[in-house]
């Protein structure tokens, strides 16, 4: 009896250990640091680049095609986020929806909100979402496309961490990816990134902006 119990102890202990293994290996690469080195030195005082955001071709919740083109000239803040989700979106949307009236003088800076689960997050549902949000239709884009091209901007063009299939998401239905605001200059180069639950990341991000924009 003794030996039995023993041995479900120790396959119970195994079983906690494997779980808190693969849980840290997770939390890991959803909040490690972009890992694509700083491109050209600084300027713009204390301001980095980390390279260029690369050309794309989405779909914008208009159901207007959207590309570069469209936001170079622009000083744009850019999310990743999917509407049903209740994990990080919610705060991030709200974080969007405040910047989005903090800048209302600005015409030069605008707000692109991606989704990770374009399958579901078509340019309808988009729109409602964005309305629900009082999302300008002008100063806040709200962008959807085919999976994998959405997937290698994200991973390849921003750096950043998010789940390559619909099925890589958890039991109640969530797709990983990083809670990270990215700023882009006008020139489309990344300026900047910035942890959307942290008070002092979203006061810097406040501060470049404004930096880029003088």
């Amino acid at each position: 009896m003794d030996t039995t119990k023993s041995r479900f102890l120790l396959l119970g202990l195994a079983v906690v250990g494997l779980g808190i293994v693969l849980g840290t290996a997770l939390w890991l690469k959803l909040e490690a640091r972009p890992q694509f080195g700083f491109g050209g030195g600084e300027s713009d005082d204390r301001l980095k680049l980390y390279g260029s955001v690369p050309e794309f071709a989405l779909t914008e919740r208009s159901g207007k095609e959207i590309g570069l083109a469209k936001l170079r000239g622009k000083i744009w803040i850019a999310d990743f986020i999917y509407t049903t989700c209740t994990d990080t979106c919610p705060l991030q949307t709200a974080v969007m929806a405040k910047l989005q009236e903090e800048f209302a003088a600005k015409p030069e800076v605008q707000l692109v909100s991606f989704t990770v689960d374009p399958e579901r997050d078509t340019p309808e549902v988009l729109s409602q979402y964005a309305d629900r949000h009082q999302a300008d239709r002008k100063r806040w884009y709200f962008i959807t496309g085919q999976r994998d091209r959405i997937i290698r901007l994200i991973q390849e063009g921003f750096h950043l961490s998010v789940a390559t299939l619909p099925t890589d998401g958890d039991a109640n239905g969530m797709i990983p990816h990083s809670p990270r605001f990215v700023v882009v200059d006008k020139e489309t180069r990344i300026r900047g990134y910035y942890d959307s639950r942290e008070l002092d990341a979203l006061s810097r991000l406040r501060s470049d902006v404004e930096t880029l924009s003088k």
